[in-house]
């Protein structure tokens, strides 16, 4: 927790052996000199720029190859998606958080490979938490290239996106626009559909057994002939699950039928 000063503990950023060169982007005044005063009680990271618009920050970028960008979505004529998609073709690329008010951009931040997504008013602690995960990120460059599929999701929780691993969701529902992700027992509900989203799942670790639901395979316990070819998917809290009839062959195969 930060102190009453909003100063964050010294945590994993401490001690770094050069700080993170970190530049700051965001239309607003007052947000640039709220981000600059945080960056300053944090240990780690050195501010050597502000840009107002997405196009100063690309040339700003080009200009001093900062480690890092803390990258507003909202801004006139260049936003932040569009400055993150011009840096993920390059190489070196500078991490990115992005920083904004808005929780719905967070399924197009999946696939621009942004380590952090931090809501505004940002906590002093939330960002540091968000920057220890670009330097744990830099430690793991030398690593295997990341899987295709999802791996995690960012999810809103009270005031903030927390992630969560695909790994740990066990059953995905779909509400109109929304999917739901259960974890254990919590859910939390994601803005986008299940079918966008079944595209990116792991095919060998989820399966889809209605069209408004999908499992993770270990979750399925059994299957149940209800009668009259209706067939339920049993899972490990007890449940029984309609298997609809598209996807009744998928499921009978996984389960060796």
């Amino acid at each position: 927790m930060s102190d009453p000063n909003g100063t964050p503990p010294a945590g994993p950023l401490a001690g770094l052996a050069a700080p993170l060169r970190t530049l700051i982007v965001d239309d607003e005044p007052l947000a640039v000199e709220r981000m600059q005063v945080i960056c300053s009680r944090i240990e780690g990271i050195s501010v050597i720029g502000t840009a107002s618009d997405g196009q100063a920050a690309l040339r700003l970028i080009e200009a001093l190859g900062p480690d890092l960008v803390l990258l507003d979505l909202t801004m006139p004529e260049t936003d932040g998606l569009t400055v993150a998609r011009r840096l993920g073709a390059q190489e070196n690329a500078p991490a990115v958080i992005f920083v904004t008010a808005h929780d719905e951009f967070a399924v197009e931040a999946f696939d621009l490979d942004a380590v952090d997504y931090v809501l505004k008013p940002v906590a002093p602690d939330r960002l540091q938490r968000a920057v220890a995960r670009v330097v744990s990120r830099r430690g793991e460059r030398a690593q295997p290239p990341a899987s295709r599929w999802l791996e995690e999701f960012w999810v809103p929780h009270r005031s903030e996106l927390v992630r969560v691993a695909s790994a740990e969701v066990h059953r995905i529902d779909a509400e109109r626009d929304y999917v739901r992700l259960h974890v254990g027992a919590q859910s939390y509900l994601l803005l986008q559909t299940i079918t966008s989203l079944e595209d990116r799942l792991d095919p060998e670790r989820f399966i889809r057994i209605h069209r408004s639901c999908i499992l993770q395979r270990s979750h399925v316990s059994g299957l149940r002939h209800e009668g009259l070819g209706v067939w339920s998917a049993e899972t490990a809290d007890g449940q029984a699950l309609r298997i609809g009839r598209t996807y009744l062959p998928a499921v009978k195969k996984m389960a060796g039928r």
